[in-house]
């Protein structure tokens, strides 16, 4: 495998990888979940504390992965990969770090990926995004008329009022680049007025959204949009040129950092431009039956603890039906505990408090 190098001054850049199945072998539908842990195992091998820094930083991780491309078929409660095809998976970082750390990594990378069940040899590695600095995406010629299209290729979404937004309203989109920009560029700006100026000036010139409701992270299920958006600056705003530049500087950054929540388990894979989703048009999965059933189970449970309020009882509520769940398709207990972080004797007793729950939610229907 040709070896790739990075300048040094690189503070960002895009990496996908070419795997290939040893032999056909299957995947559980939360599989991003094993990617996610491998990345971070190979950087504890050789920096430790920026593993930790990043396994443990709840603000802000400066990585993203994607989800698999290629041809996945889904095989009733699992998917399944072919021996015999290609499939792509691709990893951003954005912090200098972290690209520090790929630079050194990249002499000498592993050859196997091994995501429970299925081994995935790495047969190449190569840009998906050039490498770059904060510095060169700042360095914009504005437009008289500037514009941002922006393509969506994986379920996108964020937190808001505890609740999950499925929508790419201006301030939500621009404010989750700025947050990234602001812990990693090092020159950071002040955020209210730019997201005032956001909320007052940035319109939607036009889309072509779908939602797609998956699996995020850990626990429970998120709805999202997927599709294209391209946006636009009012007329009376486009001079002022400090926020029209900032503006067009964090639809840069936004391949790099990805869009909104739950970046490092494959949501909110951004593309710069207007483009058409690849591939067929799409199908039921069983992670779209999986994370149905989660939600479905999630607001169950969550309307049995109505009593307790809070977000306490919602992320009981999702922790349960997660765990049921994964239980119904056949995992151990022993795999989810691990995968969740969990003590095996915890996972067991909310398996059996979750069935319960159940029982008592349909007698009394």
């Amino acid at each position: 495998m040709p070896k790739l190098r990075l300048p040094r001054q690189t503070e960002l850049v895009g990496l996908s990888l070419d795997l290939i199945p040893i032999s056909d072998c299957t995947l559980y539908p939360q599989y991003t979940i094993g990617f996610h842990a491998w990345l971070l195992e190979q950087i504890r091998q050789t920096a430790p504390e920026l593993s930790a820094l990043l396994h443990d930083d709840q603000e802000e991780k400066s990585f993203t992965i994607s989800p698999l491309d290629g041809n996945i078929l889904s095989t009733g409660r699992s998917l399944r990969l072919q021996g015999n095809k290609t499939y792509q998976w691709q990893i951003t970082a954005f912090s200098k770090s972290l690209v520090d750390w790929i630079r050194q990594w990249l002499k000498h990378p592993p050859g196997l990926i091994e995501i429970r069940d299925a081994p995935l040899e790495i047969k190449h590695i190569k840009l998906s995004l050039p490498p770059t600095t904060y510095g060169n995406l700042a360095q914009i010629l504005l437009p008289e008329n500037p514009t941002l299209p922006l393509t969506f290729h994986s379920p996108t979404g964020f937190r808001r009022r505890g609740d999950h937004l499925p929508l790419p309203w201006p301030p939500n989109v621009f404010h989750s680049y700025l947050r990234r920009w602001n812990l990693f560029s090092g020159h950071p700006v002040e955020p209210d007025s730019f997201l005032e100026w956001i909320d007052q000036s940035v319109i939607i010139l036009r889309h072509e959204l779908r939602s797609a409701k998956v699996l995020a992270g850990k626990k429970g299920s998120v709805t999202g949009f997927m599709g294209r958006v391209e946006f636009g600056i009012t007329p009376r705003a486009r001079g002022d040129r400090e926020f029209v530049k900032l503006f067009l500087t964090l639809g840069r950054l936004a391949p790099y950092c990805g869009t909104g929540h739950k970046t490092t388990f494959g949501l909110g894979q951004t593309e710069a431009g207007w483009h058409s989703e690849t591939g067929a048009e799409p199908q039921i999965t069983a992670q779209d039956l999986q994370a149905q059933r989660v939600a479905e189970l999630t607001e169950r449970f969550r309307l049995a603890r109505k009593r307790t309020g809070g977000d306490r009882a919602q992320r009981v509520a999702e922790t349960w039906a997660t765990v049921l769940v994964r239980r119904e398709s056949g995992e151990s207990l022993q795999v989810i505990a691990e995968d969740l972080g969990m003590p095996y004797q915890t996972v067991k007793t909310y398996v059996k408090l979750a069935r319960k729950s159940l029982r008592e939610i349909d007698s009394a229907t």
